[in-house]
Protein backbone atom coordinates (compact mmCIF):
# COMPACT_ATOMS: atom_id res chain seq x y z
CA UNK A 1 0.00 0.00 0.00
CA UNK A 2 1.60 2.99 -0.80
CA UNK A 3 1.54 5.86 2.02
CA UNK A 4 -0.11 9.66 1.00
CA UNK A 5 2.07 12.04 2.72
CA UNK A 6 1.09 16.02 2.33
CA UNK A 7 3.09 17.56 0.36
CA UNK A 8 4.70 14.91 -1.29
CA UNK A 9 3.95 12.79 -4.46
CA UNK A 10 4.67 9.26 -5.19
CA UNK A 11 7.01 8.49 -8.53
CA UNK A 12 8.35 4.96 -8.44
CA UNK A 13 7.76 1.96 -6.04
CA UNK A 14 10.76 -0.65 -6.13
CA UNK A 15 10.70 -3.95 -4.39
CA UNK A 16 11.38 -2.69 -1.01
CA UNK A 17 11.71 1.46 -1.40
CA UNK A 18 8.75 4.04 -2.69
CA UNK A 19 10.21 7.61 -3.89
CA UNK A 20 8.12 10.89 -3.73
CA UNK A 21 9.28 14.53 -4.83
CA UNK A 22 7.63 17.63 -3.79
CA UNK A 23 7.41 20.49 -6.15
CA UNK A 24 8.70 22.99 -3.09
CA UNK A 25 11.50 20.81 -2.81
CA UNK A 26 12.71 20.25 -6.61
CA UNK A 27 16.01 19.08 -6.30
CA UNK A 28 15.41 16.53 -3.18
CA UNK A 29 13.67 13.32 -3.07
CA UNK A 30 11.53 11.43 0.13
CA UNK A 31 13.32 7.89 0.23
CA UNK A 32 10.76 5.65 1.98
CA UNK A 33 12.43 2.07 2.91
CA UNK A 34 8.65 0.07 3.21
CA UNK A 35 8.29 -3.40 5.37
CA UNK A 36 8.14 -5.44 2.01
CA UNK A 37 10.20 -8.57 1.42
CA UNK A 38 11.88 -10.13 -1.84
CA UNK A 39 13.35 -13.20 -2.57
CA UNK A 40 14.11 -14.92 -6.44
CA UNK A 41 13.33 -11.05 -7.96
CA UNK A 42 9.02 -11.76 -6.51
CA UNK A 43 7.65 -9.79 -3.67
CA UNK A 44 6.23 -11.79 -0.97
CA UNK A 45 3.87 -11.66 1.65
CA UNK A 46 3.24 -10.68 4.46
CA UNK A 47 5.53 -8.09 5.30
CA UNK A 48 8.99 -8.26 7.67
CA UNK A 49 7.88 -5.89 10.75
CA UNK A 50 10.20 -2.64 11.58
CA UNK A 51 12.22 -3.81 8.40
CA UNK A 52 12.24 -0.63 6.48
CA UNK A 53 12.82 1.52 10.12
CA UNK A 54 16.01 -0.97 10.50
CA UNK A 55 17.31 -0.44 6.59
CA UNK A 56 17.02 3.16 7.26
CA UNK A 57 18.29 3.88 10.71
CA UNK A 58 21.36 1.10 9.61
CA UNK A 59 21.88 3.60 6.97
CA UNK A 60 21.96 6.00 8.55
CA UNK A 61 24.58 4.91 11.28
CA UNK A 62 26.83 4.03 8.68
CA UNK A 63 26.62 7.54 6.73
CA UNK A 64 27.92 8.44 10.26
CA UNK A 65 30.71 6.39 10.32
CA UNK A 66 32.28 6.55 6.86
CA UNK A 67 34.15 9.75 5.72
CA UNK A 68 32.55 9.96 2.16
CA UNK A 69 30.21 12.26 0.34
CA UNK A 70 26.35 10.79 0.27
CA UNK A 71 23.15 11.90 -0.81
CA UNK A 72 21.66 12.90 2.90
CA UNK A 73 20.08 16.54 3.09
CA UNK A 74 19.43 17.61 6.79
CA UNK A 75 17.64 20.87 5.26
CA UNK A 76 13.89 19.75 5.32
CA UNK A 77 12.94 17.59 7.67
CA UNK A 78 11.51 13.48 7.27
CA UNK A 79 7.76 13.88 6.90
CA UNK A 80 6.16 12.39 10.42
CA UNK A 81 4.09 9.83 8.94
CA UNK A 82 7.22 8.01 7.61
CA UNK A 83 9.63 9.55 10.81
CA UNK A 84 12.27 6.30 11.13
CA UNK A 85 12.06 4.94 7.89
CA UNK A 86 12.67 7.75 5.45
CA UNK A 87 15.41 9.73 4.19
CA UNK A 88 15.15 13.11 2.37
CA UNK A 89 18.07 13.12 -0.43
CA UNK A 90 19.61 15.22 -2.74
CA UNK A 91 18.71 14.34 -6.37
CA UNK A 92 21.79 12.65 -8.14
CA UNK A 93 22.77 11.55 -11.55
CA UNK A 94 23.05 7.78 -10.86
CA UNK A 95 25.41 5.72 -12.25
CA UNK A 96 23.91 2.37 -14.05
CA UNK A 97 26.34 0.12 -11.86
CA UNK A 98 25.79 -1.96 -9.00
CA UNK A 99 29.25 -1.42 -7.19
CA UNK A 100 29.46 -4.82 -5.59
CA UNK A 101 32.66 -5.76 -3.12
CA UNK A 102 33.01 -9.80 -2.03
CA UNK A 103 35.86 -10.08 0.46
CA UNK A 104 34.90 -13.92 0.99
CA UNK A 105 33.23 -16.64 -1.73
CA UNK A 106 29.47 -16.51 -1.38
CA UNK A 107 26.03 -16.32 -2.93
CA UNK A 108 26.29 -15.99 -7.00
CA UNK A 109 30.03 -15.21 -6.96
CA UNK A 110 30.34 -18.97 -5.62
CA UNK A 111 28.46 -20.02 -8.53
CA UNK A 112 30.51 -18.05 -11.25
CA UNK A 113 33.89 -19.56 -9.65
CA UNK A 114 32.65 -23.13 -9.73
CA UNK A 115 31.80 -22.32 -13.17
CA UNK A 116 34.57 -20.35 -14.53
CA UNK A 117 37.09 -19.90 -11.55
CA UNK A 118 36.35 -16.07 -12.09
CA UNK A 119 33.87 -13.29 -10.52
CA UNK A 120 33.61 -10.60 -13.14
CA UNK A 121 36.36 -11.54 -14.81
CA UNK A 122 39.02 -11.55 -11.65
CA UNK A 123 40.91 -14.98 -11.64
CA UNK A 124 40.48 -16.50 -7.97
CA UNK A 125 42.96 -19.16 -6.66
CA UNK A 126 41.55 -22.60 -7.80
CA UNK A 127 40.80 -24.92 -4.51
CA UNK A 128 38.09 -22.22 -2.83
CA UNK A 129 35.28 -23.49 -1.04
CA UNK A 130 32.12 -22.13 -0.04
CA UNK A 131 32.84 -19.44 2.40
CA UNK A 132 36.17 -18.93 2.36
CA UNK A 133 38.47 -15.59 2.87
CA UNK A 134 39.45 -14.29 -0.43
CA UNK A 135 43.12 -13.19 -0.32
CA UNK A 136 41.78 -9.59 -1.19
CA UNK A 137 38.84 -7.87 -1.43
CA UNK A 138 37.29 -7.61 -5.29
CA UNK A 139 35.84 -4.87 -7.12
CA UNK A 140 32.73 -7.64 -9.17
CA UNK A 141 30.56 -4.70 -10.84
CA UNK A 142 26.83 -5.28 -12.35
CA UNK A 143 24.95 -3.39 -14.81
CA UNK A 144 21.78 -1.97 -13.13
CA UNK A 145 18.36 -3.67 -14.70
CA UNK A 146 15.79 -2.31 -15.21
CA UNK A 147 12.75 -2.89 -13.11
CA UNK A 148 11.55 -6.39 -13.53
CA UNK A 149 15.10 -7.93 -15.08
CA UNK A 150 18.25 -9.11 -13.42
CA UNK A 151 21.38 -7.51 -12.81
CA UNK A 152 24.02 -8.63 -14.94
CA UNK A 153 27.56 -9.69 -13.66
CA UNK A 154 30.33 -7.48 -15.47
CA UNK A 155 33.93 -7.17 -16.18
CA UNK A 156 35.24 -4.29 -15.42
CA UNK A 157 36.30 -3.65 -18.52
CA UNK A 158 32.79 -3.11 -19.40
CA UNK A 159 32.18 -0.76 -16.42
CA UNK A 160 34.42 1.83 -18.41
CA UNK A 161 32.87 1.39 -21.90
CA UNK A 162 29.71 2.53 -19.76
CA UNK A 163 30.98 5.29 -17.61
CA UNK A 164 34.42 6.34 -18.58
CA UNK A 165 37.94 5.48 -17.57
CA UNK A 166 37.82 8.14 -14.64
CA UNK A 167 34.50 7.55 -13.37
CA UNK A 168 34.83 3.91 -13.24
CA UNK A 169 38.12 4.13 -10.75
CA UNK A 170 36.58 6.25 -8.68
CA UNK A 171 33.76 3.71 -8.38
CA UNK A 172 36.22 0.82 -7.57
CA UNK A 173 38.67 3.00 -5.61
CA UNK A 174 35.78 4.04 -3.29
CA UNK A 175 33.90 0.88 -2.86
CA UNK A 176 37.22 -0.64 -2.29
CA UNK A 177 38.03 1.77 0.80
CA UNK A 178 34.87 1.94 1.91
CA UNK A 179 34.49 -1.51 2.41
CA UNK A 180 38.12 -2.10 4.01
CA UNK A 181 36.36 0.94 6.95
CA UNK A 182 33.62 -1.34 7.01
CA UNK A 183 34.40 -4.62 7.36
CA UNK A 184 37.13 -3.28 10.08
CA UNK A 185 33.66 -1.39 12.04
CA UNK A 186 32.19 -4.95 11.85
CA UNK A 187 34.93 -7.14 12.87
CA UNK A 188 34.85 -5.50 16.43
CA UNK A 189 30.91 -6.04 16.80
CA UNK A 190 32.33 -9.98 16.45
CA UNK A 191 30.58 -9.57 12.80
CA UNK A 192 32.48 -10.22 9.53
CA UNK A 193 31.10 -8.43 6.31
CA UNK A 194 31.45 -10.85 3.05
CA UNK A 195 30.42 -8.93 0.62
CA UNK A 196 27.88 -5.78 -0.21
CA UNK A 197 27.03 -3.64 -2.79
CA UNK A 198 27.07 0.63 -3.14
CA UNK A 199 25.08 2.66 -5.27
CA UNK A 200 26.87 6.36 -6.74
CA UNK A 201 25.76 9.38 -8.50
CA UNK A 202 27.20 12.80 -9.24
CA UNK A 203 25.71 15.91 -7.58
CA UNK A 204 25.12 18.08 -10.68
CA UNK A 205 25.67 21.02 -7.98
CA UNK A 206 29.42 20.10 -6.57
CA UNK A 207 29.77 17.95 -9.41
CA UNK A 208 31.00 15.10 -6.70
CA UNK A 209 30.45 11.39 -6.71
CA UNK A 210 28.17 10.67 -4.02
CA UNK A 211 26.95 7.14 -1.98
CA UNK A 212 23.57 6.87 -2.46
CA UNK A 213 20.59 4.33 -1.77
CA UNK A 214 20.86 1.90 1.39
CA UNK A 215 24.34 1.46 2.60
CA UNK A 216 25.72 -2.02 4.32
CA UNK A 217 22.54 -2.77 5.35
CA UNK A 218 21.32 -6.67 5.39
CA UNK A 219 19.50 -6.46 2.12
CA UNK A 220 22.52 -4.76 0.55
CA UNK A 221 24.98 -6.80 2.39
CA UNK A 222 26.19 -10.29 3.86
CA UNK A 223 27.20 -10.83 7.85
CA UNK A 224 28.13 -12.90 9.32
CA UNK A 225 28.72 -14.06 12.93
CA UNK A 226 32.74 -14.20 12.98
CA UNK A 227 32.56 -16.93 15.71
CA UNK A 228 30.18 -19.20 14.12
CA UNK A 229 32.40 -18.53 10.56
CA UNK A 230 35.69 -19.64 12.42
CA UNK A 231 33.33 -23.06 13.78
CA UNK A 232 32.84 -23.81 10.56
CA UNK A 233 29.67 -21.79 9.96
CA UNK A 234 29.39 -20.48 6.50
CA UNK A 235 26.04 -20.03 5.65
CA UNK A 236 24.35 -18.26 8.33
CA UNK A 237 23.89 -15.15 7.54
CA UNK A 238 21.65 -11.97 9.25
CA UNK A 239 19.52 -10.81 6.60
CA UNK A 240 16.83 -12.62 4.17
CA UNK A 241 18.23 -15.96 3.69
CA UNK A 242 16.08 -17.64 6.20
CA UNK A 243 13.29 -16.51 4.02
CA UNK A 244 15.32 -17.70 0.66
CA UNK A 245 16.37 -21.04 2.46
CA UNK A 246 12.18 -21.77 3.04
CA UNK A 247 11.00 -20.30 -0.16
CA UNK A 248 13.65 -22.79 -2.13
CA UNK A 249 12.41 -25.71 -0.44
CA UNK A 250 8.54 -25.01 -1.18
CA UNK A 251 8.20 -23.25 -4.32
CA UNK A 252 9.65 -23.91 -7.51
CA UNK A 253 10.20 -20.09 -8.79
CA UNK A 254 10.30 -21.14 -12.32
CA UNK A 255 6.91 -22.93 -12.13
CA UNK A 256 4.85 -19.77 -12.93
CA UNK A 257 3.05 -20.19 -9.63
CA UNK A 258 2.23 -17.54 -7.05
CA UNK A 259 4.81 -17.71 -4.03
CA UNK A 260 3.62 -19.62 -0.62
CA UNK A 261 2.65 -17.06 2.12
CA UNK A 262 5.10 -17.12 4.31
CA UNK A 263 4.45 -18.44 7.57
CA UNK A 264 4.46 -16.98 10.46
CA UNK A 265 7.40 -18.32 11.95
CA UNK A 266 10.17 -17.58 8.98
CA UNK A 267 8.56 -14.12 9.21
CA UNK A 268 9.57 -13.80 13.35
CA UNK A 269 12.85 -15.64 12.71
CA UNK A 270 13.86 -13.08 9.86
CA UNK A 271 12.78 -9.79 11.88
CA UNK A 272 15.14 -10.52 14.86
CA UNK A 273 17.91 -11.51 12.64
CA UNK A 274 17.06 -7.59 11.71
CA UNK A 275 17.31 -6.47 14.78
CA UNK A 276 20.34 -8.42 16.42
CA UNK A 277 22.07 -6.89 13.70
CA UNK A 278 21.10 -3.71 14.52
CA UNK A 279 21.74 -4.01 17.91
CA UNK A 280 25.48 -5.63 17.25
CA UNK A 281 26.47 -3.01 15.12
CA UNK A 282 25.29 0.05 16.61
CA UNK A 283 24.38 -0.64 20.36
CA UNK A 284 20.82 0.14 20.16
Amino acid sequence: MIRQIPGWQHIYSGKVRDLYESAEYPDLILVVASDRVSAFDTILEPEIPDKGSNLTQLTLWWFDQLDVANHTDSSVAVPEEVAGRAMVCRKLEMFPIECVVRGYLSGSGYKDYLATGEICGVRLPAGLKQGDKLPEPIFTPAYKAQLGDKDENIAFEKVIELIGKENAEALKTLSLEIFQKASALAEKSGLILADTKFEFGIDPKTNQITLADEVLTPDSSRYWSKAAWESGNRTDSFDKQIVRNWLAATWDPTSGTKPPVLPDFIVSQTTEKYRELLRLLTGN
